[in-house]
């Protein structure tokens, strides 16, 4: 096995169904031009309340990819 080494960038998804389809939103998006995605962190939840109903999740995740 190879040493890597690994840099991490912080984004946030959001979603109107659930806190794991705003997690798929922001991984699928990133994959567009991050290149050797590794690994993901769930760093913070919050929503967006509407006529007293969740209106979207909003989920901050920590992405590391290696460095080529």
């Amino acid at each position: 096995m190879s040493d890597h080494v690994y840099k991490s960038v912080e984004l946030t998804g959001s979603s109107e169904t659930s806190i794991e389809d705003a997690v798929q939103k922001a991984l699928s998006r990133a994959s567009d031009t991050i290149k050797n995605m590794q690994w993901f962190q769930v760093t913070e939840t919050r929503g967006h309340i509407v006529d007293g109903q969740v209106g979207h999740w909003q989920v901050s995740v920590k992405v590391g990819f290696t460095l080529e």
